[in-house]
């Protein structure tokens, strides 16, 4: 017999939605509980499925989609006496077929022992099976750059560090040779007498009268030019 208890249990309510407004139906959300009838009468079909929570269904029309909703196994059912009894009419069992799906029989199991891991290992199998194989490196995983890489230059060029160390000493005399120039250029205006100073002064101001002259006599130029096509405009 089923009680009132059972209902009690179904009807137990979710936490409402976060996301959804309060006052629209979406909020209420309750856990919808499997009911599996055969033959019962008209009264219990009709009272189990107007329980909020509870989803009726007949043991002749049961799929997939209804014991595992989204793939997910353990639905809790509530089965009635004639509707567990059923079952072996209708898939039948190991040793018949059912009754009411035509030559439908459960399958056996083909592994007895369904722990793979523990197959795998077994000695039986471990002995029969070949090693597994190592893994043999045909080629560098990395292929080196030898402009940046010193040890992959020095296998294509042994004579690269001897090249290096010619090169870093003819810049270093570089470098001293520039640094002597500078120092031997500091203070030599100090050397040179007040004479030729005062020569370079006025050689410097010639130059730029001759500059200044030849540029005034361009803008002369320039201006008669224009007056002459003036004139010659107006006439």
């Amino acid at each position: 017999p089923i009680k009132s208890d059972y209902f009690f249990f179904l009807m137990i309510r979710r936490p409402p939605r976060s996301t959804q407004s309060r006052s629209s139906a979406a909020s209420d959300v309750y856990k919808r509980q499997l009911f599996i009838y055969s033959n019962e009468n008209a009264k219990l079909i009709k009272a189990c499925r107007n329980v909020t929570g509870v989803q009726i269904c007949n043991v002749n029309r049961l799929n997939l989609r209804l014991l595992a909703p989204g793939g997910q196994l353990g639905r809790f059912c509530i089965w009635t006496q004639s509707a567990f009894s059923a079952l072996d009419r209708i898939f039948g069992s190991y040793r018949k077929t059912g009754q009411d799906k035509k030559n439908y029989q459960i399958q056996r199991p083909s592994l007895t022992n369904p722990d793979l891991s523990r197959l795998i290992t077994s000695n039986e199998i471990q002995s029969v099976i070949r090693r597994a194989k190592t893994p043999v490196r045909r080629h560098d995983l990395q292929k080196k750059n030898p402009l940046k890489n010193k040890g992959a230059l020095q296998r294509l060029n042994p004579y690269a560090n001897v090249l290096k160390e010619l090169n870093r000493k003819q810049n270093e005399q570089n470098r001293k040779k520039r640094e002597d120039a500078i120092k031997a250029g500091r203070g030599a205006s100090k050397q040179i007498s007040a004479d030729v100073k005062k020569q370079k002064r006025s050689q410097r101001k010639k130059s730029r009268d001759w500059v200044r002259g030849i540029f005034n006599q361009l803008d002369e130029a320039s201006k008669r030019d224009q007056e002459r096509y003036v004139n010659l405009a107006t006439n």
